[in-house]
């Protein structure tokens, strides 16, 4: 039997001391994060203490640490995080953008300290026993981003045992049991069972002239795969009558409400997957005729509805700093991006035009109908990394709305 060496592992793998006078240093190394090519990492464990099985990915932000975590996209994956102060301004109950379980653990670079921040309500260690998430701490986060680099798709474990042994062998045979990304439908894990009305508005320091559209007030329902708070926030912004609905409505549901708008969300899992069991509620969506407004998988829904393919990136996009070139107006945007998925450049049927791209890769980032009232973007416009330079796009939403009902514009 295997088991990991401490002074080895102290040597070969990247574990990074620190605060040793401040640390029990009999139990520093217990807690164990592992690759399915059998590469592993000791480290610290922090947060809940439990087994955690998921997608490696990594993370560029500097700032939103809570955000991510609790953004129901990243559910089934373990995030590294690059920026080494993850935890540092701890946490409140404000920042949240869905549920805190779905996410499977975080790695850091090292332990969090004590916060220090106005919004503070408990510290990040505490809100990560709270929320039943796990992590581990003390990894070489740069040297393990380079590993992550090698794969399109790679799973990891984090596991803890007080005396730091493991048996390696043991568990990169359960690890390879986990199935990977590609297949699964992972909505339905995060989307609501009950359709709901939302009417919170953003936060003050989000700048909306949508605010001044008083004399007109929007049905808007948003096909919850995973939504963020924000994005709700957003619309809600538009002075717009939200009602949330789970991936599974039915047609019915929504012509009840009779919507002038139609938000399909962001969410997590192979988006094929995900269209393949909605197909039927999205060919009928597209059918209404009414405005349509895609972010993230519900970009790549709307590509895939009307025949074009999505394939796994080599890399994935993941951080707040990703450059994104508005085709239509030749300005650059910074946007907040998280996917593993991309639509094909090739597959795109004419009836689309680009009208986004990444500036990283020449990935599609944004989507038109050339016919019908339907457009997407693949990042993230309500995450405020610009931080409002991609705002306009729930204007637009907006009036396309207003143009589609043939309203006066306010």
């Amino acid at each position: 039997m295997k088991k990991s060496s401490q002074k080895k592992e102290f040597l070969d793998t990247g574990y990074i001391p620190f605060n040793l006078n401040k640390i029990d240093k009999k139990n520093i190394l217990n807690c164990l994060l592992i690759l399915s090519d059998g590469s592993h990492f000791l480290g610290t464990s922090f947060g809940s203490i439990k087994k955690a099985v998921g997608e490696l990915c990594f993370n560029t932000s500097l700032t939103g640490y809570q955000e991510i975590i609790t953004d129901p996209s990243y559910a089934g994956q373990i995030i590294t995080f690059t920026f080494p102060h993850i935890g540092n301004i701890g946490s409140n109950n404000s920042d949240d953008e869905g549920k805190t379980d779905s996410i499977a653990g975080i790695v850091v670079r090292q332990l969090p300290t004590s916060p220090s921040n106005w919004r503070s309500e408990q510290s990040f260690e505490d809100w990560l026993i709270l929320n039943n998430i796990p992590g581990i701490s003390g990894i070489d986060t740069r040297l393990l981003t380079k590993t992550i680099r090698k794969y399109k798709s790679c799973n990891a474990m984090i596991c803890y045992d007080e005396n730091g042994e493991f048996d390696l062998n043991k568990l990169k045979v359960e690890l390879n049991k986990h199935p990977n990304m590609d297949g699964l439908n992972l909505s339905s894990s995060v989307s609501t069972k009950n359709q709901y009305k939302f009417n919170e508005l953003p936060h003050a320091l989000i700048s909306s002239k949508a605010l001044e559209n008083k004399s007109f007030k929007p049905k808007i329902a948003v096909i919850d795969f995973g939504v963020k708070k924000n994005i709700l926030r957003h619309l809600t912004n538009l002075n717009a009558d939200v009602t949330v609905l789970p991936e599974d409505a039915n047609i019915e549901n929504i012509n009840n409400f009779k919507p002038d708008g139609i938000f399909l969300s962001n969410g997590p899992g192979d988006p094929a997957a995900t269209e393949k069991k909605c197909r039927k509620l999205l060919n009928l969506i597209f059918k209404l005729n009414v405005p349509v407004f895609g972010i993230c998988i519900g970009h790549q829904l709307i590509g895939l509805s009307f025949g074009a393919e999505t394939s796994k990136m080599s890399q994935g996009h993941r951080g707040a700093n990703h450059p994104v070139k508005n085709l239509l107006n030749n300005k650059v945007e910074i946007t907040s991006q998280n996917h593993g998925y991309q639509i094909d450049m090739d597959s795109l049927p004419n009836c689309f035009e680009i009208t986004h791209t990444s500036l990283f890769d020449s990935s599609i980032e944004g989507l038109r109908h050339k016919d019908l009232p339907i457009f997407s973007v693949q990042y993230h416009p309500e995450a405020s990394s610009g931080p409002t330079d991609s705002s306009y796009l729930f204007n637009d939403f907006l009036k396309l709305i207003k143009v589609s009902k043939n309203a006066k514009t306010y």
